[in-house]
């Protein structure tokens, strides 16, 4: 591959990073760096084979590999509460599914187990699971439940079907008083020793973008409602409702989740988040 290659960074290819990445290309030259789209799983697998050197990745495939990886600074996908985009769909009451089968979507890692945290830790429960395409009619005709994220979880929402939903970051804030985040920005520990300057030009692009992103939610909005449909007023809130920051708020809920996640065995380990430390403006101050 050699060190002179561009520096490849995985996109998750869905709505709620779009604040991190919107404005960030045209800060990352063509010529240095390409930005890759895929669903979060297959990132998750990318970034583990070094086919991407950056990426917005699950916080449980994170996790299994954290000694590998550091974490972007101050950047995530996380809810206080209502994240609005991981939702559990049942067409049975809660008492039945409980008891039941539940489909869960193969595009996920960090939503498949929070709810197997939250089916066992909050309801005592044991219901059995089963991996599907993440298609609601398809994964209904199999389960009594099905775990939608993302996109494809955001569109089923609006339809009238009859079903319950469950928000599990709601649920998660109920239950633990804590926010949920569900996705990183995280480089390979590689790619961060041999490229440090470019690893903090991607972080400063994507800061810059999340920053400016914030202050003017107007074209992520539009650009939803061409796209993927809905009201305005839906993308507005769903915006609003989302935090692009991981502070010590963020921190702190995560690590109760990777705790849970160990008392489980889902985890077989204690994870330490290490961070990239940009010291690109140290030394041109030296």
């Amino acid at each position: 591959m050699g060190l002179h290659r561009p520096i490849t960074i995985g996109r998750i290819d869905y709505a709620n990073v779009w604040p991190i990445f919107h404005y960030a290309k045209q800060m990352l030259p063509d010529s240095r760096y390409i930005i890759d789209k895929r669903v979060p799983s297959a990132l998750n697998g990318a970034i583990q084979r070094g086919e991407v050197d950056i990426t917005a990745m699950s916080s449980f495939a994170y996790a299994q590999h954290a000694d590998d990886y550091l974490l972007l600074p101050d950047l995530s996908v996380s809810a206080k509460g209502r994240v609005n985009s991981i939702l559990l769909f049942m067409r049975e009451p809660i008492e039945r599914v409980l008891k039941g089968r539940i489909a869960l979507t193969a595009t996920s890692a960090t939503s498949v187990h929070l709810l197997q945290i939250i089916m066992s830790l909050y309801y005592g429960a044991s219901p059995s699971y089963v991996t599907m395409e993440p298609d609601l009619d398809s994964m209904l005709q199999h389960a009594d439940a099905a775990l939608l994220i993302g996109d494809p979880a955001i569109q089923a929402s609006w339809q009238e079907q009859g079903l319950t939903v469950l928000d599990l970051g709601e649920l998660w804030r109920k239950w633990t008083g804590c926010g949920m985040t569900f996705a990183l920005l995280a480089v390979r520990k590689a790619t961060a020793a041999e490229r440090p300057e470019e690893v903090a030009a991607v972080l400063h692009a994507l800061s810059e973008s999340k920053r400016r992103s914030l202050l003017n939610p107007q074209p992520l909005i539009d650009q939803a409602c061409r796209q993927l449909g809905g009201e305005r007023a839906y993308w507005s809130r769903y915006f609003q409702e989302l935090s692009y920051d991981f502070g010590a708020e963020e921190q702190a809920g995560l690590q109760l989740y990777f705790n849970y996640a160990q008392q489980l065995r889902l985890l077989p380990h204690e994870v330490r988040m290490q961070f990239f430390i940009d010291d690109t403006a140290i030394r041109v101050n030296e």
